[in-house]
């Protein structure tokens, strides 16, 4: 199994379906495999109905306190999902701990479609305006605004993340990347001073509305969105870093258009854009090549700002 973390927690097929056949004996017959793709808080697995003709994917934890995560999603994903057009993952079950495994984990529904690979054109633009513009107007129930599960950094103003940034980019400073760091550390300056003037109204976001994220159908339409692990309840302007990374320029401003975003709002999206990705060149340089190129890409778009 990859090791992302220092403190990986093991997970593999023979486990899987120990835990399957202990907990959810009506998937003990069914086909477990390692998923070649995979991400940075869960290791997957698909399982499969022995005739081919159904799959589902099982989400483990990499970390410790990943059941908190895996909580969260079975308790806020049916709300949100009820009030988005596009397809999102269903909560099939979730697994408690067992066998030596620390975490609850869970079995999802499977989404078809294909990872959206470059940069979209306008219908892409078109379909994650909507994305983001139905989650946002979901309606926040009272519940949700305890619920500190749906409170972390990424809900926050960028006010409060600079000594973060200044670390994140004085450690990229030593590593091999074809960015402008001096460039960035002003548009950095400049996100901050807007993130000042602005008091956000408080919604839903997604929290990682990154391509890794995303599933297109063969036209380039939006086919699905994954992983809610990041769902919050807090500023949403951290999703709109989905425009740096996944549209090109003509798309980009389309995206704009349809969300009604002003400038002080592109401003703090390309200071969240250059956090997220010089959180994740020292972290993951090594790891995970694919995302590093990913936020690679939408670093160097935010830095040009066009």
């Amino acid at each position: 199994m990859e090791r992302l973390h220092a403190d990986e927690l093991a997970a593999d097929v023979p486990l899987v379906q120990a835990l399957l056949r202990s907990q959810f004996p009506q998937y003990a017959s069914w086909r477990v495999s390692r998923l070649a793709d995979f991400g940075s808080s869960h290791v997957l697995f698909a399982l499969d109905r022995a005739d081919g003709s159904e799959r589902l994917v099982i989400r483990m934890p990499r970390q410790p306190g990943g059941s908190a995560t895996v909580h969260k999603e079975a308790d806020w994903l049916p709300w949100v999902g009820d009030h988005l057009a596009v397809p999102t993952p269903a909560v099939v079950g979730v697994g408690e701990p067992g066998l030596g495994y620390p975490e609850a984990w869970s079995i999802m529904s499977w989404l078809h479609g294909r990872r959206a690979d470059g940069l979209g054109g306008l219908r892409l633009a078109e379909d994650l305006a909507e994305f983001v513009s139905q989650l946002r107007a979901t309606t926040v129930p009272a519940a949700a605004t305890t619920d500190e599960r749906l409170r972390w950094y990424r809900g926050d103003s960028l006010t409060t993340l600079d000594e973060d940034f200044q670390e994140a980019a004085a450690a990229c400073r030593t590593l091999p990347i074809a960015l402008d760091i001096d460039r960035a550390l002003a548009v950095w300056s400049e996100a901050v001073a807007a993130a000042a003037t602005r008091t956000a109204e408080k919604t839903w976001y997604h929290g990682d509305l990154l391509v890794e994220n995303l599933l297109v159908d063969e036209q380039g339409e939006l086919a699905g969105v994954l992983d809610f692990g990041g769902l919050g309840v807090g500023d949403p302007t951290i999703d709109l870093i989905v425009a740096w990374e996944a549209l090109d320029r003509s798309a980009r401003l389309a995206f704009w258009n349809a969300l009604d975003v002003d400038d002080a709002q592109i401003a703090v999206s390309r200071g969240w854009a250059l956090l997220i990705a010089f959180l994740t060149f020292p972290y993951y340089g090594a790891t995970m090549p694919r995302r590093c190129a990913d936020r690679l890409v939408m670093a160097q778009a935010a830095i040009e700002g066009d």
